[in-house]
């Protein structure tokens, strides 16, 4: 089977420039804005938002359903990354299992979210505390994966950078992919990320002759930032997270052009795909904080702002935007 990585790594550096790649964001990078941004700016490769592989083993029905719209993706997404989240190996085997049914093209295992719900399972960010754990995790996503390839998502450590101590643990289960959010689970993101420490990990990943390939993730806002940053530490990726908010553009170099009207267009269109995708098992107020970022930098925005927030479906986004641009073109 194809490894994914390996074939857009040899492209980027044909096209001699650094993998892009979009973070995996809870109520923001799902189905609807995964397909906008195809649309609008495709990155290298999308992640989905992570998803329960103990929910995907044991939940049955309207509950399993619902999880399973988590990972529903388009082949205008491709390459999509499936991510799950667990402390049980033989779910993680079973969910890696599922991906392979279902064509992705990678399985990703997240070990660096903070959401305590997600920490009191001992998966998520806890998993940097019990390493063997971690271990176990990989090896049997790989058991499941039938020759898909791993990576893992993390940080630089739990309450302290452990950089040293962790990576070479995760290193040497051979993962394809190691994307490093160089902040510790502590710092969340409340300071800025240190991307001297993905340095580092390059460092040490050379040091132990592993050919894993290695992403840095944290405060990239742009293109042009995320080759600074890969040229300055070696990394063979860039992942970026927050900047995609209100800017499906992201990705491409039209981002800086883009006028008041297409962008409402634009959010109009994601308003309406949510609504088809995702409307029954998501509640609409998700939007909401894709709309204060899409609405924002222009005369009248703060008060089209408000009028949005008080949404409720689709149509009455679309009243609102044409009577805005109504108003603005007399």
């Amino acid at each position: 089977m194809k490894n994914i990585w390996s074939t857009l790594k040899t492209k980027s550096l044909k096209e001699k420039r650094t993998l892009c790649v979009l973070a995996p964001m809870a109520d923001v990078t799902d189905a609807a804005f995964r397909s906008v941004i195809a649309t609008h700016g495709k990155p290298d490769a999308m992640w989905t938002e992570f998803v329960s592989a103990d929910g995907l083993a044991l939940a049955k029905g309207i509950g399993k359903e619902k999880l399973l719209r988590h990972l529903l993706y388009s082949k205008k997404e491709k390459a999509i990354i499936a991510q799950f989240f667990t402390a049980t190996p033989e779910h993680m085997k079973k969910a890696a299992q599922l991906a392979v049914s279902m064509g992705f093209d990678g399985i990703d295992i997240n070990m660096g979210c903070p959401d305590r719900s997600v920490e009191k399972q001992g998966a998520g960010a806890a998993l940097m505390k019990t390493p063997k754990l971690a271990c176990e995790l990989i090896r049997a996503a790989k058991e499941g994966a039938a020759g898909l390839p791993v990576s893992v998502k993390t940080r630089l450590g739990w309450n302290k950078d452990e950089l040293e101590e962790w990576l070479p643990e995760l290193l040497k289960e051979k993962p394809a992919l190691i994307t490093v959010h160089a902040r510790t689970r502590k710092d969340m993101s409340l300071v800025p990320a240190r991307w001297e420490r993905v340095k580092r990990a390059v460092e040490i990943r050379d040091e132990l002759k592993s050919t894993t390939l290695i992403f840095g993730n944290g405060d990239v806002m742009n293109l042009a930032d995320a080759q600074r940053r890969a040229d300055e530490t070696g990394a063979d990726g860039v992942m970026i997270g927050r900047g995609i908010f209100g800017n499906p553009w992201l990705f491409t170099k039209k981002q800086g052009s883009i006028s008041i009207e297409e962008k409402l267009k634009v959010m109009l269109k994601h308003t309406r795909l949510f609504e088809k995708l995702l409307g029954d098992v998501k509640n609409f107020a998700v939007m909401r904080k894709h709309y204060k970022a899409y609405v924002s930098g222009f005369e009248g925005a703060s008060d089209l702002r408000v009028r949005l927030m008080g949404t409720t479906s689709s149509k009455d986004v679309a009243t609102i935007v044409k009577n805005f641009l109504q108003s603005k073109s007399k």
